[in-house]
């Protein structure tokens, strides 16, 4: 990742400070309200909660000019981390199988998962991030303008 570490970036929010808090939210609203009609930006949106040990993640994923995808996963038994990073995996997954997409946008509100994915550090769920981390090589290596992008969006937000 390191020939590619200018091609992903993290947007994270303030939560401490609430009006940085306040401006972060202004500016994911005008990120997705531009990002809305590019045709070479895919948005991505991942929200994953756990209830009774059943895990449920859901993904909307938005191309301009293609229809809202709505996809959504159960597990039993498994961590709010790993059913993040399979969200995330899944989502990257749909969005590089995509004609003439140049840009990556996953909102979540587990960034501190997002960035494991990056992180070289031995960790139990590596599995995911290597297979992330192998898509988005394939994805970087297609165009040297590619890029991803994470945001981070307080669960009181959505």
């Amino acid at each position: 990742m390191d020939n590619f570490s200018d091609h992903f970036s993290f947007n994270l929010v303030n939560k401490k400070e609430k009006e940085k808090d306040r401006i972060h939210t202004q500016e994911l609203d005008k990120m997705v309200l531009h990002t809305s009609s590019s045709p070479h930006t895919v948005l991505i949106v991942i929200d994953t909660s756990i209830k009774n040990d059943i895990v449920t993640s859901i993904l909307h994923m938005h191309i301009a000019n293609h229809p809202l995808t709505k996809t959504v996963y159960h597990a039993v038994f498994i961590t709010s981390m790993e059913a993040e990073l399979f969200a995330i995996r899944c989502g990257i997954n749909q969005a590089c199988i995509k004609e003439n997409v140049a840009k990556i946008i996953v909102v979540t509100d587990s960034i501190h998962t997002a960035k494991k994915i990056f992180d070289s550090k031995s960790h139990p769920f590596q599995s995911h991030t290597v297979a992330i981390l192998s898509e988005l090589w394939g994805f970087f290596n297609s165009s040297r303008n590619n890029s991803i992008e994470f945001w981070e969006c307080s669960s009181r937000l959505k």
